[in-house]
């Protein structure tokens, strides 16, 4: 006599996490394709009664979903996905909850974002005293001589004084600070980090950068842009185990938020390396498109032509480049000066020739170019330089990004969509810079900052992400800021800039089918159809049918990669 499959209840507020987890078995998945024999493999996790947004617009709703191995084997009706459900299958009931695809973080930082989990917290510190007094606390916990670093802190907290290394100096005798601006484009230094990299008053500026001096030109501690790394090239190389576990914690992180890949947006090659190795220990539970610097296009050139592209864990392909900076830091290139400084209008990172020098090779050579692009004359230039090269290698899918895409100039929104160039937005830095924008570009500019709206309408595609670790890796957040545009501080409660809301779908795609796409896996990932990756994400309510304003209160029940439970929230019971 058969068994009748095992019910897992999962219900809206109690649970034990670790039946669920270990119930699940892991199963391979380096395949691109399901095997041939799918069929005759049984089902190995049903999920019913639930409400399902596929992201297929051939079937957008349906109510359960079956699994074999690591592939999705249907998508139907509860009684439908039963009555294939065998014995021994693991069947969650998930009573009416939201499933959506697992969520798709276009553009992370995961390595500098998994150390900062453990480094000091400075991105909440409201005065100078508290920055001071947090930097003073960790420097207490760590050995002399390690260097104290990420941080993440906004100046704009605080009425928006920038810090100098006079700050610190007193309480770190004994170790080199370099703690970034939670833009990544300013760090601070104290003295000691600036010996290290020795950088004093004689040192010229440099290209692309700022060494901010005072009045007898004496570096300050800040350094902008390309100036980093000064700093960056001085500090010593961490052992293997630390980015490991690094990056350990950061997948973990991630999966607690519902997102099942990401698109880390590499300084070097050592993040893929990092990848590898976990991918070789059997480690991942996040996908990653390792994107490397767009001055190395000749070696991704070389890797890919003598390994390929990767597989679903670990693919390689694209390339990431910089125009500008930012504009908290006043270094993103804009067509007219700030506001609020009528003698700046920011900087470019790499001069406009390099970037099409770069970009015509690389899209010659069959690799994605992205390229970091912030102000609107930035942005021009990016779009001009695509606009130049697709016309000089002529016509293919290429999918040219732009990064961030944040303040474009209303000529050039419809360029996105006749140029098909993917904006690859962050909807959480509308949330943030709309509290203190507009001081800074005024509010004829803001119109167009994040549009959101205006790039859909203009026939592009849009891919959403955080930017980890400058901004928060919260897929329900940054659907609320898309939907809702309100700000951080409250102080906006129609929406920053509203006509540039979207509709909860439309921000659904973009961090689902909208990044898949954008990193060439549209048939793989990004919707919950049969035969793709079994990776999809509960949520306690469904997203669509409450109010916008309840959005951000949505919790994360539980995340599945490749058919295995990855997290599950501590508050739901299973029987």
């Amino acid at each position: 006599m058969m068994n009748a499959p095992r019910l897992i209840r999962v219900l809206p507020r109690s649970f034990r996490t670790s039946i669920l987890t270990t119930a699940l078995a892991m199963m391979s998945a380096f395949s691109l394709a399901a095997p041939a024999d799918a069929q005759s493999t049984p089902v190995s996790l049903a999920v019913v009664n639930a409400r399902i947004w596929t992201g297929n617009p051939k079937r957008p709703w349906a109510e359960a979903i079956a699994v074999r191995g690591d592939r999705i084997a249907a998508v139907g009706s509860s009684a439908e996905i039963r009555k294939i459900t065998g014995a021994g299958a693991k069947v969650v009931d998930a009573h009416g909850q939201m499933l959506v695809p697992g969520f798709n973080d276009a553009h992370v930082h995961i390595i500098s974002a998994g150390r900062g989990l453990s480094s000091v917290k400075l991105r909440d510190a409201s005065t100078p005293a508290e920055f001071i007094a947090r930097i003073k606390a960790y420097a207490k916990t760590i050995p002399k001589g390690a260097w104290i670093t990420d941080g993440d802190w906004d100046h704009t907290r605080w009425g928006g004084e920038l810090p100098a290394r006079q700050w610190i100096d007193s309480v770190t005798p004994d170790n080199p600070v370099w703690v970034a601006r939670l833009d990544g484009h300013m760090s601070l230094a104290n003295s000691a980090a600036l010996a290290a990299a020795h950088v004093t008053k004689a040192t010229p500026d440099v290209e692309g950068g700022l060494i901010v001096r005072d009045a007898s030109g004496e570096p300050t501690g800040l350094l902008k842009d390309n100036a980093q790394g000064l700093v960056d090239d001085s500090m010593p190389t961490p052992p293997p185990e630390v980015a490991d576990r690094a990056f350990d914690a950061a997948m973990h992180f991630l999966a607690e938020r519902g997102v099942t890949s990401a698109q880390n947006m590499g300084g070097s090659w050592d993040d893929l390396a990092i990848f590898e190795r976990a991918h070789k220990a059997g480690r991942m539970i996040t996908r990653m498109y390792a994107v490397v610097p767009l001055a190395t296009w000749e070696q991704l050139r070389d890797t890919v032509a003598a390994r390929g592209h990767g597989d679903e864990w670990v693919r390689i392909g694209g390339l990431k480049g910089f125009v500008d900076g930012s504009l908290g830091s006043h270094t993103a290139a804009m067509l007219r000066p700030f506001d609020d400084s009528p003698k700046d209008s920011g900087l470019f990172v790499t001069p406009p020739e390099s970037l099409y020098a770069r970009t015509l090779g690389a899209d010659k050579a069959g690799l994605q170019v992205m390229v970091h692009a912030i102000g609107d004359r930035a942005i021009r230039v990016q779009l001009d330089n695509y606009a130049r090269v697709e016309k000089e290698n002529g016509p293919k899918d290429r999918r040219f990004r732009i990064e961030h895409a944040q303040h474009i100039a209303p000529s050039d929104i419809p360029r996105f969509g006749t140029l098909h160039v993917i904006a690859s937005m962050q909807p959480y830095h509308e949330m943030d810079d709309g509290r203190w924008a507009e001081a800074i570009i005024g509010h004829e500019r803001s119109k167009t900052t994040y549009a959101f709206k205006s790039v859909l309408d203009a026939g592009a595609r849009l891919a959403f992400g955080s930017d980890w670790s400058v901004a928060p890796p919260t897929p329900i957040e940054g659907i609320y800021g898309a939907v809702t545009r309100e700000t951080l501080d409250g102080k906006h409660p129609g929406g920053w800039i509203p006509e540039q809301k979207i509709a909860v779908e439309d921000a659904l795609r973009a961090y689902t089918s909208g990044s898949a796409y954008a990193s060439f896996e549209e048939n793989i990932k990004g919707t919950l159809e049969p035969n793709k990756l079994a990776d999809f994400v509960l949520i306690d309510r469904d997203l669509t049918r409450i109010p916008p304003e309840q959005i951000r209160d949505a919790h994360i029940v539980m995340t599945i990669v490749g058919g295995r439970v990855v997290y599950q929230r501590e508050e739901t019971a299973t029987k």
